[in-house]
């Protein structure tokens, strides 16, 4: 069950109904919007912009350490600020692409949650999927659970992934991350290895946000730049997901760990969710300041959205 559908049947905990509130106000702002909506999404940055082919699926040692968890937190969730000590692991340097994730599917015959859930159909069917513009003579939520959403098909089935084999794979679930992680001889970091590594590849160790802006305040991360959800002007590049690789990787080599899209990691939220880390390219300042290492928001194990990716680690052993 959705946790839209949890709320509806008055199931929902006050984190889901808070979760929902949200999504509400969202599109009671978007309702004044006044551009069309393009639900194929938008354009791809760059025919060049992406990772060079040697370097897909290349893993970086992200050694162990002691690092503050919740450092210089905002929101209540992110707290409290804790000393852990991580041991060292092996962690990919892109978010797993589309191209990956088709090896894994042809290897194996993966049906992921997102399509097994348009083939049942009814008013639980689909993923869930931002449009960037809306009509607001149509008055449409940027939110749609659309069934037939799906990896392949990213914005229903009237799309696909022709010429994205580079982009990060999205419409995910939980349970497909850790199949792929499984097949590919890894597993999901958990969230304080996944924020170490975040906090490791800051450019300004004593600065939460210089993963996303540069000492100028200019964009080098796929986020929202303008007032959302009205206009995103596309500063940093993009308008939404970018290819692995766009752009300059962390200090310790890694791309976008902070923007693009969400990754999951094995760490429980709450009951029925899992933590997701590292913002999205709908995380802006007005709305969702996500683009830090200590930012962290549930997400429904079973569900899946076009802003949700992940990529997986190794555990490091004595040769």
């Amino acid at each position: 069950m959705t946790v839209f559908n949890k709320v509806q049947s008055g199931n929902a905990s006050l984190s889901e109904i808070k979760h929902v509130r949200s999504y509400i106000l969202m599109a009671l702002l978007t309702a004044a919007a006044c551009q069309d909506v393009e639900d194929k999404g938008p354009a791809a940055p760059s025919a060049n912009c992406r990772l060079a082919d040697a370097d897909i699926g290349t893993f970086v040692t992200v050694p162990a350490g002691q690092f503050l968890k919740g450092a210089s937190a905002i929101y209540p969730e992110e707290g409290p600020t804790i000393s852990l000590t991580v041991d060292a692991f092996d962690m990919q340097v892109h978010e797993v692409t589309n191209a990956q994730f088709e090896a894994f599917v042809s290897a194996t015959g993966h049906e992921t949650d997102a399509e097994r859930s348009a083939k049942r159909g009814g008013i639980e069917a689909g993923s869930a999927v931002f449009r960037h513009t809306v009509d607001s003579a149509a008055g449409r939520n940027p939110w749609a659970l659309v069934s037939g959403a799906t990896w392949r098909t990213p914005f229903g089935p009237d799309s696909d992934i022709s010429g994205k084999d580079h982009y990060p794979v999205i419409h995910v679930s939980l349970r497909d991350a850790k199949a792929y992680a499984e097949w590919a001889g890894g597993r999901l970091p958990n969230e304080v290895e996944w924020e170490l590594a975040a906090q490791l590849g800051l450019f300004d160790e004593t600065d939460q946000t210089s993963g996303a802006f540069d000492a100028d305040g200019r964009p080098i991360a796929n986020t929202w730049q303008g007032i959302f959800p009205y206009v995103d002007t596309g500063d940093d590049g993009a308008t939404g997901l970018a290819p692995a690789g766009c752009y300059q990787p962390s200090k310790i080599g890694l791309y976008d760990m902070i923007g693009n899209a969400w990754e999951w990691t094995d760490t429980p939220f709450s009951d029925g969710t899992h933590t997701v880390k590292g913002g999205s390219f709908l995380c802006a300042d007005n709305f969702c300041r996500r683009y830090r290492p200590a930012a962290r928001q549930p997400q429904e194990s079973d569900f899946s959205s076009n802003h949700i990716g992940f990529r997986i680690i190794r555990d490091v052993t004595d040769s």
